[in-house]
């Protein structure tokens, strides 16, 4: 998107640390102008890191490895992991990870930590927040996956079940403080950390 002022009340220009479309279709629903870039920022966990700890360092690191690029915005990065058994589920990549994903996550309890942070560049100052959305998943059978997947081809989002489209089919319950934060940007959070800001949403 073109560079513009964020607000007449602050100047200030927002950059989406993201290219992923769907945490670009969230921002928009703020109906702000934005920018968006991506960060380059490595996702591999690092040995032994909790999935609140590694979906928090890297929405920071994300946030801020834009801060040279822009020295007068405010900047949103975010990150999202999948937890089971402790251990972490990241983007599938491929049929055949989404599959064992799906297959894993059978009739259980799935964590999902979603990392926000804003970094305001002008002061260097980051605000963040972690949500953890708790998702049950059906017991739902292989070919049932593999129909699932064919159609919609998750193999870009964590845990491999996009919940704002047809995965929502392979998911029973899901408790959440945010409805927002499991597709991949707590909006909720995030005007709290604007209108702290200076920029009123609304």
């Amino acid at each position: 998107m073109q560079k513009q002022p964020l607000s007449p009340q602050t100047g200030r220009t927002l950059v989406l640390a993201s290219t992923s479309p769907y945490r670009r279709e969230l921002l928009g629903r703020l109906g702000l102008p934005f920018e968006t870039a991506s960060p380059g920022v490595d996702e591999t966990p690092l040995p032994d890191e909790t999935a609140a700890a590694t979906s928090l360092r890297l929405a920071i690191a994300k946030a801020s490895a834009l801060a040279g690029n822009y020295p007068d915005a405010l900047l949103i990065g975010s990150d999202q992991v999948a937890l089971l058994d402790g251990q972490q589920l990241g983007k599938p990549g491929t049929h055949e990870r989404a599959v064992a994903q799906l297959q894993a996550m059978r009739g259980r309890e799935v964590e999902f930590h979603t990392a926000l942070a804003l970094h305001d560049s002008r002061s260097a100052r980051i605000v963040t927040a972690v949500d953890v959305t708790r998702v049950t998943m059906r017991d739902y059978s292989d070919a049932q996956i593999e129909r699932y997947l064919l159609r919609d081809q998750p193999y870009d989002c964590a845990g491999s079940a996009k919940v704002e489209a047809l995965g929502i089919v392979m998911i029973a319950r899901v408790a959440s403080d945010d409805p927002t934060a499991l597709i991949g940007l707590p909006l909720i959070a995030l005007v709290g950390m604007l209108n702290d800001a200076g920029v009123e949403v609304v």
